[in-house]
């Protein structure tokens, strides 16, 4: 089983050259850090995810959280390293100062977080859901809650969860059950709610329930819920934590196909006279809040698909020097990276996971650019390319990651498929991500309905001419003229799948079959787009004579095998759009 070690010097090549860091930190005031911030703090999360984490991922698998007397108690080891995660300041990297966090740019966590996610994606979650109960406070809270509850939230001390699905409702909100009864100032929570990840553990003093529910008074649909942050510690007059329970319970763990060490539990909210909670961000209002944590989510949950890509390539790669079969022409025994089959296998994960950290890093840069827009026609801007960015990233990277942790199970042959080579895990591991905070399908309605058609397109064709605009600064290399042909009719594909859906909208079945398939070719074509850029800068340096030339030299020669293996996936997925929904919908539901 091979060592965790994080992708450093691609992990800064794309903060420093694709995402643009040092821009972001000259907006910030951090122009002076710039150089060294990076790097250091890179190096110090590598080396805590390395030691600490990665070797408790395996045992979070096997011998996952429990269930007793009424809490949840997480695999063994995990608390004590919670407490070294805390102790390092790593909650507070990108907290607001004026609640004791350290005011580093989004950016830089995005790349920490990739630490996190791949040395051990079960574990990573619960500071992962913690940052969304930041965000729903900083952004709906009140001055004294944001006062009471961010202090500890950004410091580790208090951690948060999402409390939105339930049983009969699951995707349809609109159906949910739980209620909230007014009392004084506060309220009482009743009800049930499923699939809550991390809904209670011992690794932390108090949990920070962010619950949907309705008001007495609530309107029918979306519309009539909101928002309620419930304790499981209650707090005194003084907004001081008590050892008094709050009645919220964890009823029962899921069996899960992965993420084993990750609770994944069933709560109960009032079944000894109502949970104690408080209303975030005014009634009825809950659908914005929900979203504000579901769209960081989103993007974090992209980063995971990514993060487990990224560990079960490094163990196929391992794996692949190391295994010995078949001869070279004097009778020596090969291992099977000497094999064609297998270096495309390897190669496809290596582009892959390349794009889709590019991809992933710009992105997060977004929400960057967004905090520190001078103007509002600025702020504009960098918000619709947030949103467009949000689906793709949560959508595409998922959905690319069961491809590329299944090819790593392929390079491990049979033992691939044998549960103590390890890398079954991350097949497991990675299965949830195309499913929890919004399907595919879900951020494909998205991106066609509130990022396509809501603007007349206009999002999307100002990221496609930004495309162009990039691809044109190839021709100063003629080497890289057939990487920028091929990125082309990619860019080209994307433009007339645009066309598509713009003519077709009013035919929501057709839009729904091929909503999809207008993700994936998004997503393809901008992790092209972002490769070609790599390859361009790799040439300038490399002109320039840069020290590292075999790392340069491997950024282009992997954008090439993308260009030729990848992107002609979207030719094939604009003939799927424009096919349109007929055969999909043409046969009755009966004959399924």
């Amino acid at each position: 089983m091979s060592d965790y070690h994080f992708p450093y010097k691609d992990a800064l090549f794309n903060l420093q050259h694709i995402a643009g860091f040092q821009s972001i930190c000259e907006k910030a005031g951090l122009d002076d850090l710039s150089d060294g911030l990076a790097e250091a703090v890179l190096s110090e999360a590598a080396k805590f995810g390395a030691e600490e984490l990665a070797p408790l991922n395996i045992i979070g698998d096997r011998q996952g959280a429990f269930l007793k007397d009424g809490q949840v108690h997480e695999t063994a080891g995990f608390s004590a390293v919670y407490e070294q995660f805390r102790a390092g300041g790593w909650p507070a990297l990108v907290g607001d100062p004026k609640w004791g966090g350290q005011g580093l740019p989004a950016l830089l966590s995005v790349a920490v977080n990739e630490v996190w996610q791949s040395a051990n994606l079960s574990w990573a979650l619960c500071p992962l859901l913690t940052q969304g109960a930041i965000e729903a406070l900083t952004c709906h809270g009140t001055e004294q809650q944001q006062e009471l509850f961010l202090p500890k939230l950004i410091s580790g001390e208090w951690v948060g969860t999402m409390n939105l699905t339930e049983a009969d409702a699951g995707t349809d909100l609109a159906a949910i059950k739980t209620r909230a009864e007014p009392e004084g100032d506060a309220y009482r929570i009743y009800g049930q709610k499923i699939f809550i990840t991390w809904g209670d553990h011992q690794m932390a003093e108090n949990i920070l329930h962010m619950v949907l529910a309705r008001l007495p008074d609530a309107p029918a649909g979306v519309k009539g819920i909101s928002l309620f942050l419930v304790p499981k510690f209650l707090l005194d007059e003084q907004g001081a934590m008590t050892q008094k329970r709050n009645d919220v319970y964890p009823l029962s763990l899921e069996e899960k196909m992965g993420i084993h060490g990750s609770p994944t539990c069933v709560m109960s909210y009032g079944d000894n006279g109502g949970a104690l909670g408080y209303l975030i961000g005014g009634k009825h209002n809950g659908l914005a809040c929900m979203f504000t944590m579901m769209n960081d989510a989103r993007q974090a949950v992209g980063l995971q698909g990514l993060a487990v890509a990224e560990r079960a390539y490094q163990q196929a790669s391992a794996y692949a020097k190391s295994r010995l079969q078949g001869t070279d022409s004097i009778g020596n025994r090969i291992p099977i990276i000497k094999h064609p089959d297998v270096r495309r296998m390897l190669m496809q994960m290596k582009a892959g996971t390349e794009a889709m950290r590019a991809l992933a890093y710009v992105a997060r840069a977004e929400a960057d650019c967004l905090f520190h827009a001078e103007d509002n026609r600025s702020r504009a801007a960098h918000q619709t390319r947030l949103d467009l960015y949000t689906p793709i990233v949560k959508g595409w990277l998922t959905e690319i990651s069961q491809e590329l942790v299944s090819l790593a199970v392929q390079v491990h042959g049979g033992m691939g498929y044998i549960e103590e080579t390890g890398v079954a895990q991350y097949y497991r591991d990675a299965r949830i991500l195309t499913i929890y905070e919004g399907t595919t399908g879900i951020q494909a309605l998205d991106l066609v309905g509130r990022k396509t058609l809501h603007d007349q397109g206009q999002g999307v064709l100002v990221l496609l001419h930004e495309i162009d605009t990039d691809l044109a600064m190839c021709s100063e290399f003629p080497e890289l003229s057939h990487l920028e042909r091929r990125c082309r009719a990619a860019l080209e594909a994307g433009l007339s799948a645009r066309e598509w859906v713009l003519e077709h909208r009013s035919d929501s079945a057709a839009l729904g079959v091929v909503s999809v398939n207008y993700l994936l070719l998004l997503g393809y074509l901008c992790g092209g787009w972002l490769l070609c850029k790599s390859a361009l800068i790799a040439k300038q340096q490399l002109a320039q004579e840069a020290a590292d030339k075999d790392f340069l030299q491997t950024k282009i020669t992997t954008a090439n095998f993308y260009a030729q293996h990848s992107l002609p996936r979207c030719s094939a997925l604009l003939q799927t759009i424009q096919a349109g929904g007929d055969a999909v919908m043409a046969m009755d539901e009966t004959l399924f």
